[in-house]
């Protein structure tokens, strides 16, 4: 995922037409922040449209989107798919009333920072560059369970990029050239979780181009504040591995025994709640630090409960195209 040297006039005018695509349901509350964060966009306002794509949310959503299309001064396409509720089926929505040469993601509730897309958009100068990933980091969080997602760095896409089948980018912070979708065709429209590493993988796979990095094309999330926000995201995540294990083949996670959460259960009262509370004691460790291997093992059972119980749908192995 290095560069090939690219002359320095070529990256200074390369200027593609880019369409970005928003899912969104019930978005309400993140609207006025995204639209902001999309008003701030240094990369030129004539060459980005922004497809903001309406998955039959039962807010305002739609009339926000209306009215902001109408009074921004920013290109906003407002879409809706009301025929599937999926965020995938939603992002090709998007895609077929895209006009850019490179369709760029993220979600409703990111917020990108303002060289977010000239960042995304510089790797594309190499021709041979047929993906482009943006890093993920976490908005400023105040609870215990955002604080411990933020030092493990959940989100981040290092964990995406140095995946053990092939390198993939979230949907979150992704852009890809149309071509390659023109090829391999779209999201799997009936898939709930998995859609962005399929599709990186699938283009992938016809050695067409390959995947780089952005580092400095930054969007920021919010990590999850409840436990049961918490739980669904990792139970999310083991249904990801057994989707992509019926579609591609991937390796399933192996489940911990009852006798392994048990030993890291002592380990942890006896061994590191000890020595956490006296780093406490002279501010070298804090809660988080504390609490790290309970949250630990709770979202691993998440996860293996969620890879455990998931079946893939016979839909969901249906790729949309253009």
């Amino acid at each position: 995922m290095n560069h090939q040297p690219v002359d320095a006039t070529t990256a200074t005018s390369f200027l593609p037409m880019v369409s970005v695509v928003v899912p969104i349901y019930n978005g309400e509350a993140d609207l006025l922040e995204l639209i902001n964060c999309l008003l701030s966009q240094t990369y030129p306002k004539d060459r980005i449209e922004y497809l903001l794509v309406d998955n039959n949310s039962s807010d305002r959503t739609l009339t926000i989107l209306k009215t902001s299309a109408e009074n921004c001064p920013i290109t906003i396409r407002p879409l809706s798919e009301t025929q599937i509720q999926s965020s995938y089926a939603a992002r090709n929505t998007g895609i077929r009333g895209a006009t850019g040469e490179i369709i760029v993601f993220t979600d409703a509730d990111c917020r990108p920072q303002p060289q977010w897309l000239k960042a995304l958009i510089q790797p594309f100068v190499n021709k041979e560059v047929i993906i482009v990933a943006g890093e993920i980091l976490a908005l400023p969080g105040t609870t215990l369970l955002e604080q411990h997602a933020d030092r493990q760095e959940t989100l981040s896409q290092k964990h995406t990029l140095n995946h053990s089948f092939r390198p993939y980018g979230q949907t979150a912070n992704l852009a890809i050239r149309r071509i390659a979708l023109e090829k391999v065709g779209l999201f799997r429209p009936y898939l709930t979780t998995g859609g962005d590493a399929d599709i990186c993988w699938r283009i992938l796979g016809e050695n067409i181009g390959h995947l780089e990095f952005a580092s400095n094309a930054i969007i920021q999330h919010r990590h999850r504040a409840t436990l049961q926000d918490l739980q669904n995201q990792w139970r999310r995540y083991g249904c990801s591995n057994r989707y992509l294990h019926e579609l591609h083949g991937v390796d399933l996670m192996r489940e911990m025994t009852p006798k392994e959460y048990g030993y890291r259960l002592t380990r942890w009262l006896l061994k590191e709640v000890p020595t956490d509370i006296k780093k406490a004691i002279v501010g070298q460790a804090t809660l988080v630090d504390l609490l790290n291997t309970p949250i630990g093992l709770f979202t691993a059972r998440a996860r293996t409960a969620g890879q455990r119980d998931a079946k893939l749908p016979e839909k969901a192995k249906i790729i949309a195209r253009l």
